[in-house]
C-alpha cells in the first residue's frame, strides 16, 4: 500500500511539474511581439524586420528569420517542439529576435524574399545580425533526428550563431588576420 501511495504521489508531481513548465513557456510566448508568433500574410514583413532589428540591438540579441506559412505541416511541427521544449524554447528568444515571415499563396512576399538567399524547404531559416548582416541561411531539416526536431540539435545551433558566439568568431579571424 505504501509503495501504491509513493507511486501515485510521484506520478502526480511529474503531471504537476510538467503542466507549471508549459504554462510558463505559453506564458513566455504571449509576451512576444504579434511577428514572432504568428505567419500573418497580411502583415508587412519590412516593417516586422525593421521592429525586430530595432529590438535585437536594444536586446543585444541575432535575428532568427523563419520563413513559412499556415500551410506548412513542419512550421506547425516546430512551434509544437519549442513549446514542448521550454529550455530552447528559452535560448531561441533569449539570444534571437524571432521574426516569422509568411510566404503562401495567399502572399508570396515576393519583394521580402528577393533579398534573401533561395529558401531550400519550408520552414527555413536566416540568422541576422541586429544591423541587418545576414550570417546564415539555414535548412531546418538539419535541426532534425529520427524525423523529428532534435532538442541537441537546437541548442547547439542557437548557441553556435548566437550574439557571444559571432562577437567570438569575429574577434578570432581579426586576430588571425593581424598576425
Amino acid at each position: 500500500m505504501k509503495t501504491f501511495t509513493l507511486l501515485i504521489l510521484c506520478i502526480s508531481l511529474f503531471l504537476v511539474s510538467t503542466s507549471v513548465v508549459k504554462a510558463a513557456s505559453t506564458a513566455d510566448a504571449l509576451t512576444l511581439p504579434t511577428y514572432s508568433k504568428v505567419y500573418d500574410d497580411k502583415r508587412d514583413p519590412f516593417k516586422d524586420a525593421t521592429a525586430a532589428l530595432t529590438l535585437a540591438k536594444e536586446t543585444n540579441r541575432q535575428v532568427l528569420i523563419e520563413i513559412g506559412g499556415n500551410w506548412c505541416t513542419w512550421c506547425h511541427k516546430m512551434d509544437a517542439f519549442l513549446l514542448k521544449n521550454p529550455d530552447v524554447f528559452k535560448a531561441l528568444h533569449s539570444q534571437y529576435v524571432l521574426l516569422k515571415i509568411n510566404v503562401s499563396d495567399s502572399n508570396e512576399n515576393d519583394d521580402f524574399m528577393k533579398s534573401l538567399p533561395p529558401v531550400l524547404g519550408y520552414p527555413h531559416m536566416y540568422v541576422s545580425t541586429a544591423q541587418g548582416k545576414m550570417i546564415l541561411s539555414k535548412d531546418t531539416a538539419e535541426l532534425l533526428h529520427d524525423n523529428n526536431y532534435s532538442k541537441a540539435q537546437w541548442l547547439s545551433f542557437l548557441s553556435d550563431w548566437s550574439v557571444d558566439s559571432s562577437t567570438t568568431q569575429a574577434q578570432l579571424t581579426t586576430t588571425t588576420s593581424v598576425e
